[in-house]
């Protein structure tokens, strides 16, 4: 799941207030199970030698240190309540949990839209004008389709509406966002009187984008425009895969199955996943990993670090960056 929802909700909760659908039932297919040939070698040949591609729960020691990694979803599902209990223990008794993004962070996001809205909103130009016709009156359904009215969506930040579209229409993004797991950790931190901060300030995911050109927005958002029915399909793959601990597989299908859903090309859809894999996975996990061993230091040495599972496995996720810091690595019930 994308790990912005945080921003995307705020942004939602400031901007659109209670115009959000409700909810209602999601039912795409889990694709893993429909992959052609091609397909299916395409994810063999990514996921080959990458380090620790399964679990959400892993425990890293070095000698009197200790850090559970929790691969996290942030979106809410029912198959959490019988995943949270395990998971509570271990929260309630660490020194500290470490979130990407607390209700603190949260509320300063809030807070810095309504200051300066420019963040979001784009300037000098608008969608309309850098879209042509025809990806706009789809991109304007697709807005319809989610309760935003399309001259409000012409202004906003292409990175920020593809953002919008990665939720399918059968889901509430306010609803949705609610009650995922990192939230869920957080309330029982709250409960138990567990300190906790965040991996990164809340502008993080601003300046990430902010730093990619307004071309390559467009075309993340093109790639976005796929048809409804689609856009669930791949939303159910990456929910299936992310409860069956597969969280390399979650990420890497997006790309092995752009060529069926999305209308780019090949090299586009290269480019963009290229683009993405290191401003949202590459870039924070090395920033995360003096976070994690500073907030270790200044503990007692049980620290809990809860975040998008996408960022654990790989020779750039937290597990394998925590190993090469000499840390050893247990898989843990999730």
């Amino acid at each position: 799941m994308t790990p912005f929802l945080r921003i995307a909700s705020a942004v939602t909760f400031l901007f659109l207030g209670a115009t959000s659908p409700a909810w209602s039932v999601c039912a795409g297919d889990d694709l893993r199970q429909s992959l052609t040939e091609a397909e299916a070698t395409a994810l063999d040949a990514a996921l080959k030698d990458k380090p620790y591609p399964i679990g959400n729960h892993w425990r890293a020691t070095k000698e009197d240190k200790v850090v559970h990694l929790i691969g996290t979803m942030h979106l809410d599902d029912p198959r959490f309540d019988t995943i949270v209990p395990g998971l509570a223990p271990i929260v309630e008794t660490a020194d500290l949990l470490m979130l990407e993004m607390t209700d603190t962070e949260e509320e300063q996001l809030k807070a810095s839209l309504q200051s300066d809205p420019s963040l979001l909103i784009l300037q000098d130009t608008s969608l309309p004008e850098l879209m042509g016709d025809e990806d706009w009156a789809l991109l304007s359904d697709a807005m319809r389709a989610r309760s935003m009215p399309p001259f409000m969506a012409a202004k906003f930040q292409p990175w920020y509406v593809s953002m919008l579209l990665s939720i399918p229409t059968c889901m509430s993004l306010t609803d949705a966002e609610s009650g995922g797991l990192d939230s869920r950790l957080e309330s029982i931190a709250d409960e138990a009187g567990v300190p906790k901060v965040a991996l990164e300030p809340f502008e993080t995911g601003f300046k990430a984008f902010a730093s990619v050109s307004l071309d390559t927005q467009i075309s993340m958002l093109r790639a976005s425009l796929t048809a409804p029915d689609a856009n669930e399909d791949l939303f159910a793959t990456m929910l299936a895969a992310y409860f069956d601990e597969e969280n390399a597989a979650s990420w890497e299908l997006s790309m092995v199955l752009a060529p069926r859903l999305s209308p780019l090309s090949e090299t586009e859809n290269e480019a963009i996943f290229s683009t993405m894999n290191q401003m949202l996975l590459v870039q924070r996990n090395r920033a995360w990993i003096p976070e994690i061993l500073s907030a270790l230091d200044g503990s007692q040495g049980h620290v809990v670090a809860a975040f998008g599972a996408a960022h654990l496995a790989g020779n750039d996720g937290v597990l394998a960056l925590l190993e090469q810091e000499g840390f050893s690595l247990t898989r843990m019930p999730f």
